[in-house]
């Protein structure tokens, strides 16, 4: 274990109860969340590319705010989405994932998503193919942020960079296929056994060693 990963335990061991109550605040919104509390995890995860996460979820609660979360148009929540890149884009992203709504309330409702028994990876890849905006990134995102995905990992560029300098992966790839992703996600699951720190622990441990707090 070399010295980077020292640090990464020693403040693991400072955040590990910070860290379990966010991560029991996801849960809380997959037991008792309503649809425009889900749907809000999904908007917020189609915002975050090359976004700061916290203008994103301001930008989502504003969205809430002004009841134009499941009722404005693309203009309307495009003016809302202050500090978010591609504003317009994203904008489209969420009306054209609201007009599926249908489709989305059946395959990801409770009984559908939650309950059933098909696997976690078969939910990323649903995601990935139905919700523009989406790559495995941000499908891993949103499927942590309403409490399941324990064993699959978010990787962005912050988790990435920690990732090399721990020497779990020799260079920062320059565009992640599917292939490449599942490839460096099983190498960081390795690592967070061989670390014994949840995969899911692990996600938060290196987003607060960039960001000083446990966030989304």
């Amino acid at each position: 274990m070399n010295d980077y990963a020292v640090e990464i335990k020693e403040i693991y061991s400072r955040i590990k109860d910070e860290i379990k109550s966010r991560l029991d605040e996801f849960k809380q919104i997959r037991r008792v969340g309503n649809d425009e509390d889900i749907f809000a995890e999904l908007v917020f995860c189609i915002l975050t590319p090359q976004s700061r996460a916290k203008s994103c979820w301001k930008a989502v609660k504003s969205l809430i705010e002004k009841n134009l979360l499941f009722n404005g148009n693309k203009d309307r929540i495009a003016k809302e989405l202050y500090g978010v890149r591609f504003q317009n884009n994203k904008a489209k992203y969420i009306v054209e994932a609201r007009a599926q709504l249908k489709n989305f309330t059946k395959v990801l409702s409770p009984i559908q998503l939650w309950i059933c028994k098909v696997s976690i990876n078969k939910k990323r890849e649903w995601l990935v193919k139905n919700i523009k905006g989406f790559g495995y990134k941000e499908a891993s995102h949103f499927i942590r942020n309403i409490g399941l995905g324990e064993d699959i990992a978010i990787l962005d560029r912050h988790i990435l960079k920690n990732m090399k300098l721990l020497n779990i992966i020799d260079e920062i790839p320059k565009v992640l296929s599917k292939k490449k992703y599942l490839e460096i996600e099983e190498k960081i699951r390795k690592f967070s056994k061989d670390i014994n720190i949840p995969l899911s622990h692990l996600d938060l441990v290196l987003w607060y060693k960039e960001v000083g707090e446990v966030f989304k």
